[in-house]
């Protein structure tokens, strides 16, 4: 899980805005409701990449009683591209197991994560194809069935257009591969991008049938990049989550 960044655009770009992952909804910081949600499910264990911030972070942590669920590894260049938090976490990518990649800034129904667990493919997106056209939102792209491109800015003829919620399946073998092209982002002096285009590489140099989606339009789920959402996770998502 991805907890690094400033959240910049939610302070409107003035500073001293808290991580993302803490800000609350219905009593319980997004922080406690991602832990809730990943241990009913099973997940063994969550590593949290922090940055910004970092001490307010763990210290949610501590006060959750989560010390021993969750491994911190902290990127101290959260000033630069999301691709390095994605980096710091290369070790774990690597380590031989699946994994489950969020962003930390999402307040969603429990249905999405158990949607991933329970996929068929190895290797799976999520995709709702109810979305707001413009410049913000992550684009996952289908034809025949099979993921052909993702990103901010695609273009084409597809069969599906859904927007990406930030969380992603998988395999050991695909995360060592994500982790490899993370590394050669920062040798190549790409270390200001975010990890979309990271992603990319991947899903386009592999086979199509190896990535996989789940069609979660109509479930409750929102990023929170600008306060206008804070408002919409209050008003609209929040009513439509269990108690």
């Amino acid at each position: 899980m991805l907890a690094a960044g400033r959240g910049s655009r939610l302070g409107g770009g003035n500073g001293g805005q808290m991580p993302k992952a803490l800000l609350t909804f219905g009593g319980k910081s997004l922080l406690e409701r991602h832990l809730e949600i990943l241990q009913a499910q099973g997940v063994s264990e969550l590593v949290l990449v922090v940055g910004y911030e970092k001490d307010r972070l763990l210290s949610e942590v501590e006060r959750l009683g989560a010390g021993d669920y969750v491994t911190a590894l902290h990127n101290p260049f959260f000033h630069e591209g999301a691709v390095v938090s994605l980096w710091t976490a290369r070790a774990h990518l690597r380590a031989g197991a699946e994994i489950l990649f969020m962003d930390a800034d999402v307040l969603y129904h429990p249905v999405l994560i158990e949607r991933l667990i329970r996929a068929e493919k190895a290797n799976c997106f999520l995709a709702d194809r109810h979305f707001e056209p413009g410049e913000d939102p992550v684009m996952l792209c289908v034809r025949g069935g099979r993921v052909v491109d993702f990103g901010k800015q695609v273009s084409g003829s597809f069969d599906l257009v859904g927007e990406w919620p930030g969380f992603l399946r998988l395999s050991p073998e695909i995360a060592a591969k994500l982790a490899d092209t993370c590394q050669d982002f920062l040798d190549a002096n790409r270390a200001i991008e975010p990890y979309e285009p990271a992603m990319r590489e991947v899903i386009l140099s592999e086979p199509p049938e190896t990535f996989g989606y789940e069609d979660i339009t109509g479930e409750p789920w929102i990023e929170i990049d600008f306060l206008e959402d804070v408002v919409r996770a209050e008003e609209e998502v929040l009513p439509r989550l269990p108690g």
